[in-house]
């Protein structure tokens, strides 16, 4: 088959939202998925406002109707720690900090988001299919990867047709943590199995009574379960559970394990409908490379993380924003494919980032259970011995009922949750106590808008990067290089994330004359295009001043995917020649300088 500059492996969260940001620069690629219909079974469920920016950047209908998929706020702050389903102990609401919350709605047009993946992979796709320069393939297996003596990467799949090879000059394995590509790649994922997962997703009308609180999420500890239950739209659910043997029922007998389960849990005198059931690792995992040669990693590909923070669907998103504008300045020739190497060097630091915050959040929940001896500390070293010699050498039928006992034995201690002993007051008042110190789990608002990028693209400037007042908690918008532009109204009614192009670099300025000016007369000499842009806030002009910290005559400079690459408070008579060898310097050795051209358009 003939193909396009670009083959994308696997339509996720990462493949889709990279074929929508290509299809933009007008490069065509070719989307290969494995399944016929988007998936059912919901996976990631958290959906971060600047996700929502770039899928606006990709197709704003998209961004809108994911968008509108969301409950509103209000119904989205209750987090819930229970004995039982219907006997709850503690609540945490991550809406009560009203000043906080007011801020976090000037960070960005949209707010983090609930929407099931079940429901977000229908409107990816649905965006792809109407995508002029996507060619979307379903019901394809690929099979491997090979390379034509000039370059051409040739990937060879399996439809009901048969054998068919796809030529392009890049690809993307965006094909999930099993990736097919990233083993023909020799590449692997590096770290380690937190723990098994089991869940079921099911609707169950009337759960809760009207009125009530219907909290986001519930975790339960009871003698026979323990797990963390997901309220999602249409009175559908999803109920986790951990295990630690693929022979235990959980994952051997899934459906049965939930058959009899969920009605347990909720109560048998609700309407029950289990749509679907499943299993999976939870790990801390990075790939040793995220590129080979023209091969290219994004998503679950490229690292894995515990779901106890909702970064993962993000990331991937994160991934296709870095690398879109990246694979075109290639492709258009503009630049050479060193410039790929950036790509790891900027998002590796990142996902290690998020990788560390939601282990983090994931065993802080020791912090409310560890009263009753359950742990996720103690999880991770049960789930490491069952999976060692000399454990793992004893067949499924030996260890499989071992490790139900061994799971039965340890939550029988949490029936003191159930608080009618003096000992069970004390563990419920503990659980109390301990729930105020999981805010983090829930609220990371300056690593969803902090998240910045070092490296050979960035200027640096002298002093620690002023990101994250306060831990992950909060953020202070700010226009450090490396750091996405903050959101500012304009008087159009547009976002100043409108101004940036999809090509080259923007200078962003209060004094557009001046830098007009000195683009003109430099540009010819510059290694990369500058496009100059006059910001003209919707609001008081000072407090954007103060926003974008340049004052009324300097300039900050943004890269395609919004982040700041350089900045100055002066105006380009003083400052000119610094952005000038700083483009030289850092820029330069990337991009082709015969291709380069100065534009100035306000």
């Amino acid at each position: 088959m003939p193909g396009p500059p670009v083959t994308i492996v696997g339509a996720g969260a990462a493949g889709s939202t990279l074929a929508l940001l290509l299809a933009r620069h007008g490069i065509a690629t070719t989307v290969l998925e494995r399944r016929r219909q988007p998936l059912t079974h919901p996976a990631a469920h958290v959906v971060n406002a600047t996700s929502l920016e770039i899928w606006e950047k990709a197709d704003p209908l998209l961004a809108s109707t994911v968008a509108a998929l969301s409950p509103p706020l209000s119904e989205l702050g209750t987090i819930r720690w229970a004995s039982d389903l219907h006997d709850p102990i503690a609540d945490l609401n991550f809406l009560d900090d009203a000043d906080e919350v007011a801020a976090v709605r000037t960070y960005s047009p949209y707010l983090r988001s609930h929407v099931g993946q079940h429901q977000l992979m229908r409107e990816l796709w649905a965006a792809l299919d109407r995508a002029p320069l996507v060619t979307f393939v379903r019901g394809v297996e690929v099979e491997d990867l090979s390379v034509l003596p000039d370059g051409t990467q040739r990937v060879g799949l399996t439809s009901e047709l048969g054998h068919e090879d796809v030529d392009s000059a890049f690809v993307v394995a965006a094909d999930g943590a099993n990736s097919r590509l990233r083993d023909v790649a020799r590449l692997r994922l590096e770290g380690p199995v937190l723990a098994r997962m089991g869940s079921a997703f099911f609707r169950a009308p009337g759960l809760y009574p009207a009125g009530a609180t219907r909290p986001l999420l519930t975790w339960i500890y009871r003698p026979d379960f323990a797990g963390v239950m997901i309220a999602h739209a249409d009175d559908c659910y999803v109920l986790m559970t951990v295990y630690l043997h693929p022979g235990q029922e959980v994952a051997q007998s899934s459906r049965t394990y939930w058959e009899r389960m969920v009605p347990t849990i909720l109560g048998r005198d609700h309407d029950v409908e289990i749509r679907s059931t499943g299993t999976w690792e939870m790990t801390s995992q990075v790939a040793t490379s995220f590129r080979r040669g023209r091969l290219l990693l994004v998503g679950d590909a490229a690292h894995r993380f515990p779901h106890t923070g909702g970064f993962g669907l993000n990331s991937g998103v994160q991934d296709a924003d870095n690398l879109a504008w990246k694979l075109d300045a290639v492709l258009s020739g503009e630049a050479s494919t060193s410039l790929l190497d950036t790509y790891e060097q900027e998002r590796r630091p990142v996902v290690e980032r998020f990788a560390e915050y939601s282990v983090a959040n994931h065993l802080r929940l020791d912090e409310v259970t560890k009263v009753v001896g359950v742990t996720n500390r103690s999880l991770r070293q049960a789930t490491r011995a069952v999976s060692s010699p000399p454990l793992s050498w004893l067949p499924a039928r030996v260890m499989a009922p071992l490790a139900e006992r061994a799971t039965r034995l340890q939550l029988g201690r949490t029936a003191a949750l159930r608080g009618t002993t003096a000992a069970g007051e004390r563990a419920r008042q503990h659980v109390v106590d301990a729930v105020p110190g999981q805010i983090e789990h829930f609220v990371a608002t300056g690593l969803e808008f902090g998240y910045a990028y070092g490296g050979r693209l960035v200027d640096r400037e002298p002093g620690e990067q002023p990101v994250v007042d306060e831990g992950v908690l909060r953020h202070r918008p700010t226009t450090w290089p490396g750091c996405r532009l903050p959101y500012l109204p304009l008087d159009d009614g547009r976002s100043v994330h409108t101004l940036v192009e999809d090509r080259g670099l923007t200078l962003l300025t209060f004094d557009p004359d001046a830098w007009e000016s000195w683009v003109e007369a430099v540009g010819e000499r510059l290694p990369v295009p500058v496009v100059v842009r006059e910001v003209r806030p919707a609001g008081p002009r000072p407090d954007a001043v103060r926003l974008l910290e340049v004052g009324e005559r300097g300039a900050v400079v943004v890269r395609p995917d919004g982040h700041v690459v350089w900045r100055s408070g002066q105006p380009p008579l003083q400052s000119g020649v610094r952005l000038a060898l700083f483009l030289h310097r850092s820029w330069g050795p990337v991009w082709s300088g015969s291709a380069a051209r100065a534009t100035a358009a306000r």
